[in-house]
């Protein structure tokens, strides 16, 4: 007797339970901090494999609009991140950056986010990483079921700084993120490199070493620049070179 296929996720299936949570929760079946039926009754209803299910609801949260507790079960948002609805329209500006500045930014803050996450961080935020860190090596012949668990992993970081201010700009920044790479990420060429770098950022944090926590948060997020640079070789950060000559030509027709 031939052994049957492990289920796969169907796109369109997907976007079927997308589509359907959405509808729920536009008109008030589901209301937030509510959580959705058990994974085999809720597939069983909308006429959809698990894994369709799972895929449905990975992208959800990671648009932040659901929330998994690991243990616990998959629960709508309790509400928008603080920022409220002007985060949407930050959320529209992010999507027109150009991805070296959104990396700079990125930078800048979540090196220091991951330091405050190495020196406050509890046992729930590391039994949350480890989840996800596993997750990533599990996924790594999946690039867009990986992306779902690098944003998490990254929000969670946030949230294990213990300052909700930071980790509303970071689940803004992810969610923007998360819309723009989900249609490329098929192209990433090595995740297994990027999964060990979670591995090691999650090491830091559980060690509550701050400087290498911060460190490595930097060096992952450069590699990860890199990376996508090679996905998109037409977009490059401006030169010292180039800037000097536009500020050269600038003074010229200023005189």
């Amino acid at each position: 007797m031939p052994r049957s296929k492990p289920e796969e996720p169907d796109s369109h299936r997907t976007m079927q339970v997308v589509n359907h949570i959405s509808s729920l929760i536009e008109n008030g079946t589901l209301q937030p901090g509510d959580k959705i039926p058990p994974e085999r009754e809720f597939a069983r209803t909308l006429k959809v494999s698990r894994a369709s299910l799972r895929t449905g609801i990975g992208y959800l949260a990671a648009m932040g609009v659901m929330k998994v507790r690991h243990g616990v079960g998959t629960f709508v948002a309790d509400g928008p991140p603080e920022f409220g609805k002007g985060s949407l329209g930050l959320m529209g500006a992010l999507h027109g950056f150009q991805s070296w500045q959104m990396f700079e930014a990125r930078i800048l803050l979540e090196s220091q986010v991951a330091a405050l996450a190495a020196e406050r961080s509890k046992e729930e935020h590391h039994t949350a990483l480890a989840e996800e860190v596993a997750e990533m090596f599990a996924s790594l012949g999946t690039p867009t079921e990986y992306l779902i668990h690098d944003v998490l992993f990254h929000r969670i970081i946030s949230q294990a700084s213990g300052n909700p201010i930071l980790a509303a700009i970071i689940e803004t920044i992810t969610s923007a993120i998360y819309d723009y790479r989900r249609k490329t990420v098929e192209h990433s060429t090595d995740l297994r490199e990027s999964a060990e770098m979670h591995r090691e950022i999650f090491r830091a944090i559980r060690a509550h070493n701050a400087a290498d926590a911060s460190r490595l948060m930097e060096q992952h997020l450069r590699m990860a620049q890199d990376a996508q640079m090679l996905e998109k070789p037409t977009e490059r950060k401006p030169s010292s070179a180039r800037a000097k000559q536009a500020h050269t030509e600038a003074r010229v027709h200023a005189s």
